[in-house]
């Protein structure tokens, strides 16, 4: 017996009933898909199940640019203050 070929659009309707509808696995499957292979459209179709990791890496680099940035903005500030205190000794 050949795996029946789905069009994409149609795996990708299915694995919104699963994700934005709240329908089960088991009953989206029934429709004539078998439950491994809606499970295999999940994962390459929900972005929500490939997003962890892009995010993780994501936000640990928005975490470094940020202390980064708090970093330099005090250095800055620091700076600002002496070029003030010696602009006000020398004139």
């Amino acid at each position: 017996m050949s795996k029946p070929s789905f069009p994409e659009e149609f795996r990708i309707e299915a694995v919104k009933q699963v994700t934005e509808r709240g329908y089960p696995v088991s009953e989206v499957a029934s429709l004539s898909v078998s439950t491994h292979s809606l499970y295999q459209w999940l994962k390459r179709y929900d972005p929500k199940r490939t997003q962890p990791a892009a995010t993780t890496d994501q936000q640990a680099e928005i975490r470094r640019l940020k202390a980064e940035l708090n970093r330099v903005t005090e250095e800055r500030d620091i700076l600002k203050m002496v070029a003030a205190y010696f602009a006000k000794e020398s004139g």
